[in-house]
């Protein structure tokens, strides 16, 4: 393997520089008792610098495995935060490998919570525009909880439901309120309680489509007509006197036809 290579190589090159210190010393004319000495020396020198490096990747793997540890007590809140099943880390990957997967694993689970969490924000706004309008209660579900996909796509579901019913009582409110005011001109009516006003003068879209304000509407029409009906009734009978009246006293069809008009 190339990793033995490499270490006979490093005892190697300690061989021959120890080989090197002696020949110097010798020649030098260092006594014996003092080349031990140095030699003891290189080899405490070379002894810590030595276990200072392994001590270092001692320190990195330690980190490495209470990374392991905690990004897996993350992962485990998290599936269960996401309602997903726990998630199974290849055991035969190396430590700093299985690191890395764990790692990345967490910050694509965080992602996945942030946007469940930011889309049912979206959907409570959503959610609460339209029950001011319809005056319906909102959607249960619990604010505080990590919603599942089930249940995003249930609330969604419901408020395409509600966003149909909101266009349906618009445009019956839109229809009836047209109706109204067509009444209204017909019998010279002025808008006089404060509901005649809020359906005639002030902005549609300000208008609470609830169940109770249609019925409210859907009245005001028929009391409406009502009175139409009445007045029409009470006009066709006045005619039918007057044509009496004309042919009692024989009316010219000339002067008729001039009051016709009226």
């Amino acid at each position: 393997a190339r990793s033995e290579v490499l270490a006979a190589e490093a005892v190697s090159c300690l061989n021959r520089a120890l080989a090197a210190l002696r020949d110097i010393w010798e020649e030098i004319g260092i006594p014996e008792e003092q080349r031990l000495e140095r030699t003891d020396v290189v080899k405490k020198h070379i002894k810590g610098l030595l276990d200072m490096m392994v001590a270092e990747e001692e320190s990195l793997k330690e980190r490495l495995l209470k990374s392991i540890a905690l990004c897996r007590k993350e992962l485990d809140a998290l599936c269960r935060e996401l309602r997903l099943d726990p998630f199974e880390a290849e055991e035969e990957s190396t430590i700093l490998q299985m690191e890395k997967d764990l790692r990345t694993r967490v910050q694509v689970m965080l992602k996945q919570k942030r946007d469940r969490q930011q889309e049912l924000k979206a959907l409570q706004e959503q959610d609460q525009d339209l029950c001011d309008i319809l005056c319906v209660s909102p959607f249960g579900i619990d604010s505080n909880a990590v919603p599942s996909l089930e249940e995003l796509d249930r609330y969604r579901r419901h408020l395409a439901s509600l966003s149909a019913e909101k266009e349906r009582r618009r445009e019956e409110f839109v229809s009836i309120k047209r109706q109204v005011i067509l009444c209204m001109e017909e019998l010279d009516h002025t808008p006089d309680t404060s509901f005649e006003r809020e359906v005639v003068c002030e902005d549609e879209e300000a208008f609470c489509l609830s169940t109770d304000n249609i019925a409210a509407l859907q009245n005001l029409l028929q009391q409406l007509e009502a009175r139409r009906s009445l007045n029409e009734a009470m006009c066709v009978e006045l005619r039918s006197r007057i044509t009496a009246l004309w042919d009692r006293l024989q009316v010219p069809k000339e002067e008729r036809e001039s009051f016709a008009v009226h």
